[in-house]
């Protein structure tokens, strides 16, 4: 299939399919006669693995090293494991972070909700932060 059917199957760009190919994250397609780029049912599969880790917060760095492990005859589970295990606890940081600055804003805007501007230090730039 063209590159257009194949990033439409993919339900992705042309752009996109191309981005992928130019970082080694897809072989090189074969070439029709005329010169066209020639994808098969491999192309779409793989496709959707780079949309699905991506989807997962994985990075096209990571993404690659487990394609390249495939592409080897390796079974990435471990690798892909590893690197989930390690995406869950970064998202875990970042959630207990956000939680830990709701609660400072909480705290600011409650007494800022409730103060007078009129009654604001002058010699600061704002009282209430």
């Amino acid at each position: 299939m063209r590159i257009g059917e194949a990033a439409q199957a993919a339900g992705m760009t042309s752009k996109a399919l191309r981005f992928y190919e130019a970082h080694g994250l897809l072989p090189a397609p074969k070439r029709t006669a005329n010169g066209y780029r020639d994808y098969t049912s491999e192309t779409i599969s793989r496709l959707d693995f780079i949309r699905r880790g991506r989807a997962a917060g994985l990075a096209l760095a990571q993404i690659k090293e487990i394609l390249l492990l495939r592409d080897a005859g390796q079974a990435p589970c471990t690798q892909v494991r590893d690197l989930l295990a390690n995406q869950l606890a970064d998202l875990d940081a970042q959630i207990a972070e956000l939680v830990a600055l709701r609660a400072t804003v909480a705290d600011y805007h409650a007494v800022v909700a409730v103060a007078d501007p009129a009654a604001c230090d002058a010699a600061r730039i704002c009282s209430y932060i």
